[in-house]
């Protein structure tokens, strides 16, 4: 009779430690620690099967972390069956004072014998390496970013003050440039400020170019024209959606795809004692920002009316899905006010992320209605 033997793995870069665990016998055995190699975790595997029998069936399992889908892909390419598990869907044991490898690589295994987590969606490769260069650019990004901060920071440090209404202009920028210091050193810290402020534009500008470039591939192209009807929803945004989610058929309802980016609000309820807290912020955490950030769009322009961007955008796709598109932003315009009238700001935005996510969902799975 063939029995299932599951194989837990706390994997670091320093070194794996495996465990094993079956329902028959109800206890972990044959724990070692290993190099950092996926080869170690094959040999481990025969000697388990040595010692087991050869109908001996092995479920390999990990969190998700630092090697991403690496031993994933290592292991499934030698005939291992192996899955990630999300951490944040792990059964938690109560009070547990000790934490170490080897509790950790058996609390795994348990955890896969009775299925109590959530596998992670492995995308393709073709995927994986699109999103990879999005994640690169947005690191980038995050960089200029804080470049323009301590920028800011040290004009205002030197009693500088920028009298225009906005940062970052063409006006600012002839502004800073013609700043004098009492000490050349001064100077030449703003200038090198400087350039690296313009060499961080440059790049972003040219990995923009490229991911557009991506985008009008036959893979992705109409897609991305779908998702970029949405108002706030443009190539980089309706591409990272894409390949960071990959089949949006996997999720049963948009209330699911809502909960895979953390956007629904979490419960602390007891008895007949209700109790909703903020939203979740549980699984991608990626999208999740993006979305916020789009939502930022619907508390701009009346209801109703259409920018010349977003018709641009929206020319050539179906009438049904530019229906869909615009019956979205209506609804979620109205929802923003609505909630900024009587709430905080961030709360109609994340309101709306949610909601938005729902409708994107609609779109990528045909369930669109004019």
């Amino acid at each position: 009779m063939t029995s299932i033997t599951y194989i837990g793995m706390d994997v670091h870069t320093t070194n794996y430690t495996l465990c094993c665990y079956t329902i028959e016998e109800d206890k972990a055995f044959a724990t070692v620690q290993t190099r950092p190699d996926y080869n170690e975790i094959l040999k481990y595997i025969e000697r388990i099967r040595k010692q087991r029998g050869k109908d001996t069936q092995f479920v390999c399992g990990y969190e998700a972390g630092c090697l991403g889908y690496s031993l994933y892909h290592q292991l499934t390419n030698h005939g291992v069956d192996c899955v990630i598990l999300a951490p944040s869907t792990m059964a938690v044991v109560p009070n547990n004072k000790i934490k170490n490898d080897r509790r950790d690589a058996e609390k795994i295994a348990r955890c896969l014998a009775y299925h109590m987590y959530k596998p992670v969606y492995v995308p393709d490769e073709e995927d994986n390496a699109v999103k990879e260069y999005i994640r690169m650019r947005d690191d980038v990004k995050q960089h200029l970013k804080a470049t323009k901060q301590q920028i800011i920071s040290f004009t205002t440090r030197l009693g500088f003050q920028f009298d225009g209404k906005t940062y970052w202009t063409q006006k600012h920028l002839n502004w800073l440039e013609k700043l004098e210091f009492s000490n050349a050193i001064l100077k030449e810290t703003l200038w090198e400020y400087l350039a690296l402020y313009y060499q961080l534009s440059e790049k972003i500008a040219v990995f923009d170019k490229r991911i557009e470039e991506m985008s009008h591939t036959v893979r992705y192209e109409e897609k991305v024209g779908k998702l970029c009807c949405f108002t706030g929803i443009k190539t980089h945004t309706a591409l990272s959606l894409l390949v960071e989610t990959g089949d949006f058929h996997r999720f049963k309802s948009a209330s699911q795809f809502a909960a895979y980016l953390g956007l629904v609000p979490g419960e602390h309820s007891s008895s007949d004692n209700q109790h909703r807290t903020g939203i979740t912020k549980t699984g991608n955490t990626h999208l999740r920002r993006l979305l916020v950030e789009a939502s930022q769009q619907y508390s701009r322009g009346a209801i109703g009316k259409k920018s010349k961007e977003l018709a641009n955008r929206q020319a050539g796709n179906d009438p049904k899905v530019i229906a869909y598109a615009d019956k979205a932003t209506e609804r979620l315009k109205r929802k923003f006010y609505r909630i900024a009238l009587r709430s905080k700001h961030n709360i109609a935005k994340t309101a709306v992320a949610r909601e938005l996510a729902c409708f994107i969902w609609g779109m990528m799975t045909d369930n669109i209605s004019a």
